[in-house]
């Protein structure tokens, strides 16, 4: 496979005809200011080391080496043949809840920073899956189509936020509805891990987990949050300027509803696990994917492209050296030649 890495160089080349209509008119004003002095053929015979044809060849070199020039400049590259590697794996979709509620500190740091470290480390056991992110809190989002690119993906989770999303509480239904979609006519076993702490507050999500079971998703739920809960932090840039209060004055708790999230598993014929202080869970579930049957996916590769740029390089020093040596004058030998006597 040959190919350039800058071909925006080649609009160099449209100068070589701009040149040459420059020469051509520079041979032509010549011409004519020639002719003032006498006729061509008296004057020609005046200067009889003139020649027009090694001028022309001067040009043909410059031209031909300014073309090379500007391959190089263009890169030219050599690569191996596009190739297709079957692999096999699942489609993954985690779905992670941002609502300010996942700031609360009873996980330490904060539920959604372990949230993160955790789906960034399963991230690197990942071997052949297509993984997705969904983001939601009052609504859902695509934070990430699914793809195998796993470096895009932990550059993707490092920058989740609360701030992502401006309209607040906890759409989980939204997130599984989102979820089938984005999966679509997959005939690929498909996986999605919901992330949250399960505060739901929209009412609908054990019915769109049921439509996701009936298209072979399997659901696995991770409660992050501690029974008792924790108040949620209000911030004001990094600072912690407090905690959120109802009308009345008091903190706000948030507490996990492990119950919905254990049916939302049961539902989808996964499993459900709350998060620790000392571990989300998200191992646990990954061992048990990895029993999941896989199916091949049909990935696409290239391998390193090399640069070749030497090669032409080289050609245009040569022509230029040769240049070198072409004088305007007629040499000894050009001399002797007389096709008309």
């Amino acid at each position: 496979m040959f190919r350039f890495a800058h071909i925006e160089y080649f609009y160099l080349l449209a100068l070589i005809p701009v040149f040459t209509a420059l020469v051509i008119w520079l041979f032509v004003w010549r011409k004519k200011a020639l002719q003032r002095y006498g006729q061509l053929s008296v004057i020609n015979r005046l200067l009889p080391d003139k020649s027009n044809s090694k001028l022309i060849l001067k040009f043909v070199l410059m031209m031909v080496t300014w073309g090379l020039l500007v391959f190089v400049v263009a890169g030219p590259q050599t690569g191996s043949k596009l190739e297709k590697i079957q692999r096999k794996g699942i489609d993954l979709i985690i779905a992670l809840d941002v609502s300010n509620s996942m700031l609360s500190q009873d996980i330490k740091p904060n539920r959604l920073a372990r949230a993160k470290q955790s789906i960034s480390r399963l991230i690197d056991k990942l071997e052949g899956d297509r993984i997705g992110i969904i983001v939601f809190a009052g609504k859902a989002y695509t934070q990430l189509p699914i793809t195998t690119d796993y470096a895009a993906a932990k550059m993707f989770v490092a920058t989740i936020n609360p701030g992502m999303i401006p309209t607040q509480g906890t759409a989980i239904g939204d997130a599984v509805d989102l979820a089938i979609n984005t999966f679509g006519e997959s005939k690929k076993n498909k996986a999605l891990i919901i992330i949250s702490d399960g505060e739901d507050h929209e009412g609908n999500v054990l019915e769109q987990a049921e439509l996701a079971a009936t298209k072979g998703i399997t659901i696995y739920t991770i409660g992050m949050g501690l029974p008792e809960g924790g108040p949620i932090p209000v911030y004001n840039g990094d600072v912690l300027v407090g905690f959120k209060k109802d009308k009345e004055g008091n903190a706000i708790v948030s507490k996990l509803d492990e119950t919905l999230l254990q049916r939302i598993a049961t539902i989808g014929k996964g499993m459900y696990i709350r998060a620790t202080n000392s571990e989300t869970g998200l191992n646990r579930i990954f061992d048990d994917i990895n029993e999941i049957q896989k199916s091949e996916i049909e990935s696409k590769q290239f391998a390193d492209y090399e640069n070749q740029f030497q090669y032409f390089l080289a050609i245009a020093l040569i022509l230029m050296i040769l240049d070198l040596f072409i004088f305007e004058k007629k040499t000894f030998w050009m001399k002797q030649i007389k096709p008309f006597n």
